[in-house]
């Protein structure tokens, strides 16, 4: 499971044209399901972003959680994330969930969010999807259950 994420001053997820999500201070987070990952890459990493300290102190030093600041998480499926680009000129994808399975754990993934109290929300998944954001800092991580 890879899950990149950026701290935000605010993000959305526009489909079609409308506004689907949004959200204000806090994290947005593209989930990557790869094939192998279950429900506890999900609670671990769950956990693990609910509690990592990145949002600034009174003394400006990364001191803070997003459970701390009572900030909010926009989680959106990105299935490139498990491309594996060390082949030739284009991404294999075959580290990749089936959609099925990964969609499940991606469910999984937002219920356990929203377990820590966490404001949430979320993309469609499987979706043609335009994100905005403004990256606050900017401030971004890459966290992964797997090590290759």
């Amino acid at each position: 499971m890879k899950i990149l994420i950026q701290r935000v001053k605010k993000a959305s997820v526009i489909i079609d044209k409308e506004l689907y999500s949004s959200i204000k201070q806090g994290i947005l987070a593209f989930v990557g399901i790869e094939k192998g990952d279950t429900k506890e890459d999900v609670q671990k990493l769950a956990k693990k972003i609910t509690n990592l300290r990145i949002f600034p102190d009174e003394n400006d030093k990364m001191n803070r959680s997003l459970i701390d600041i009572n900030g909010e998480m926009l989680i959106v499926s990105q299935f490139t994330l498990c491309g594996d680009c060390k082949k030739g000129t284009r991404p294999s994808f075959d580290k990749s969930a089936l959609p099925v399975v990964a969609n499940e754990l991606y469910e999984n993934f937002i219920a356990e969010i929203k377990s820590y109290g966490i404001k949430t929300a979320n993309g469609s998944f499987g979706a043609m999807m335009e994100v905005e954001l403004i990256n606050d800092g900017p401030v971004t991580f890459m966290l992964e259950t797997k090590t290759n």
